[in-house]
């Protein structure tokens, strides 16, 4: 049976539109046309699939992110909403503050108010959605992996602390330190591991008080970069592997002491704002928004009736690409 990807691919148009037209949604008359027309031909049953999502589903959608204050998530959320709204489904946003109980109490909610199912940025790497999924609910995981057998989004965070590290060379410097996040967390080991790739490929050195472990908010990045400022010899560099550290390594470096030259900042990702003079700042963007479109298009190609493999899609800088889990 055809699924709702190959009915868009079809018809020229995105899943969303399938998804709205299967929903009974207003969509531009010639978009739906197009749809019907796709659906005929690929013999994709548009009225039986609508009754089931009204008769199964709710049309809510969980979206369960670790840290709402920060614009990474809000830019996340943004996109999802975007996507999901034109599908006909409201998005429901919760806070999990990187707490488990927290996470499950979400996800025992999405399972028990028969919702859609949910868009989780997991606070660990043993995501509960065992409630949602005994439901036949959808779950798509954005940002962090986890072992579960769904689909997931996130970037290449390896290739992006690689890169945000080789700037910093490029521009001569050879003490590099890094402020990771916690030490369980895959994004951050990550991040960890290119840090560590750079400098090898360089042939510098990595001195163990150069690493710092830290949370990934503004407190985080501040107390691991005053930690760094009491080595001997100060870095010449710091990479802040979040916009919120990297906020926090810059208050640090501001209130510092001393007349030891301050230490150049890379971040990756984009900063919510700055608390000082930034110019000279190294910054490896990332793309937050396309992050929460590409998890909520996978995530109503679910609920339309794909059914293949779990599939993990990679972001990078510069390209696009999924492959199964």
């Amino acid at each position: 049976m055809a699924t709702m990807a190959e009915v868009a691919a079809r018809a020229g148009v995105s899943t969303a539109t399938v998804s709205r037209v299967l929903a009974g949604k207003p969509v531009r008359p010639d978009s739906a046309e197009a749809v019907r027309a796709a659906a005929t031909e690929l013999d994709y049953e548009l009225d039986r699939t609508a009754r089931s999502l009204r008769r199964r589903y709710s049309d809510l959608l969980a979206l369960v992110v670790p840290d709402v204050e920060n614009p990474f998530f809000t830019a996340v959320a943004r996109g999802v909403e975007d996507t999901a709204r034109r599908a006909g489904l409201s998005v429901v946003l919760c806070n999990s503050d990187d707490d488990p109980d927290k996470e499950r109490r979400y996800l025992a909610i999405a399972a028990s108010e028969n919702m859609a199912g949910a868009i989780v940025a997991p606070a660990a790497g043993d995501l509960p959605v065992g409630g949602l999924a005994r439901k036949g609910a959808t779950v798509v995981v954005i940002d962090r992996s986890v072992e579960a057998d769904v689909d997931q989004v996130g970037f290449d965070n390896v290739a992006l602390g690689r890169e945000a590290t080789r700037l910093l060379i490029d521009r001569g410097c050879r003490r590099i330190a890094c402020i990771s996040g916690p030490s369980g967390m895959g994004t951050a080991r990550d991040r960890e591991l290119g840090w560590r790739a750079a400098l090898a490929e360089a042939g510098l050195e990595v001195p163990p008080e150069y690493l710092r472990h830290a949370n990934f908010r503004v407190d985080g990045g501040r107390r691991a970069t005053e930690g760094l400022l009491g080595v001997t010899p100060w870095p010449e560099a710091v990479l802040a592997t979040n916009n919120m550290v990297g906020i926090g390594a810059l208050q640090a470096l501001a209130a510092s002491p001393g007349d030891e030259p301050r230490p150049e900042v890379a971040v990756i990702g984009d900063l919510p704002y700055a608390t000082t003079d930034v110019s000279g700042l190294v910054q490896v963007p990332l793309r937050p928004r396309e992050l929460g479109v590409r998890a909520a298009e996978m995530f109503l190609e679910r609920l339309g009736g794909f059914t293949g493999a779990a599939r993990r899609v990679v972001l990078d800088g510069t390209t696009t690409g999924a492959e199964p889990a």
